[in-house]
């Protein structure tokens, strides 16, 4: 008797093992507030547990930067910023934002958590960009922006602009996305007319930025990268230690020697990123 009930083996009941979708709701976003991004959006991929924890407002507060009421100001009306939730709200902040009717565009950088804005050449102040003998603006599927500012030849080059807003802390770099050459496309090729490129060589260009606490920066160089090549050309770097408080930043791009002309140039744009990540958001540019 005893020897045929050691030989009985129980049946073990698989229903009672515990599963992932038993969790309490409350207890997945509180292990979730302690990962990043994408692994809490895998995550809520699991289960409908999961998906609903996800998205909780204290969990993607944390993950936006400190100044994004200020910076979703910039892009969303009121009612919009109203009625979007953290996740939400993370989420079109890490997509580019066009504002300031379609002339700059703002977005947050997953790898940094701080703010990438780039300005297009029709929000720069131009020296004689109204004047048709020397400047126009040219539409590109090569900008952002799809147009650029192109100079045919000109004494005195002038481009300059501003930008304000409570960047997040960290530290800045400012380029200019310029182009020897105009560029278009016959039966499907790209071409570059680089007829009018001449004077760059001759004297550099002053770049230089300035920031509203007295940050300055200036650099000389001559113009002489490829022409039909896009180049970023560094103007400098600056600082954020307050996110609390805007930061206002100037910039200009001069050659203004009246002993020679210049010409043949495309501007693009502005473009500000944090610095550590500099290099990978030019590339993609």
């Amino acid at each position: 008797m005893g020897a045929n009930i050691s030989g009985v083996t129980p049946e073990f009941d698989r229903s009672s093992e515990p599963r992932l979708s038993d969790l309490p709701e409350n207890c997945v976003a509180l292990i979730m507030m302690e990962l990043d991004p994408p692994e809490i959006c895998r995550l809520a991929r699991l289960s409908r547990v999961f998906r609903r924890a996800s998205s909780a407002d204290f969990i993607w507060e944390p993950k936006l930067p400190p100044s994004y009421r200020a910076i979703a100001r910039k892009v969303f009306d009121e009612i919009t910023r109203r009625k979007l939730l953290k996740k939400d709200l993370y989420a079109k902040l890490c997509r580019p934002n066009l504002f300031d009717g379609g002339t700059k565009e703002l977005w947050i950088d997953k790898n940094t958590g701080r703010l990438c804005v780039s300005i297009s050449s029709k929000a720069l102040r131009i020296t004689g960009i109204d004047d048709r003998r020397y400047w126009s603006h040219i539409p590109t599927d090569e900008s952002r922006f799809h147009s650029v500012a192109y100079v045919q030849q000109i004494w005195w080059f002038e481009v300059g602009g501003e930008f304000e807003i409570q960047f997040p802390s960290g530290t800045y770099s400012l380029f200019f996305r310029i182009q020897l050459g105009k560029t278009s496309k016959r039966l499907g090729r790209r071409i570059c007319n680089s007829d009018h490129i001449h004077g760059w060589d001759i004297k550099p260009v002053r770049f230089q930025l300035a920031t509203s606490d007295n940050q300055q920066a200036v650099s000389l160089r001559y113009l002489n990268n490829n022409p039909g090549h896009w180049s970023h050309y560094h103007v400098g770097d600056f600082k954020v230690v307050n996110p609390d408080v805007s930061t206002g930043v100037k910039f200009s791009m001069t050659q203004i020697d009246c002993t020679h002309t210049k010409g043949g140039l495309c501007i693009d744009s502005v473009l500000i990123v944090p610095k550590e990540n500099a290099r990978k958001v030019v590339e993609s540019e």
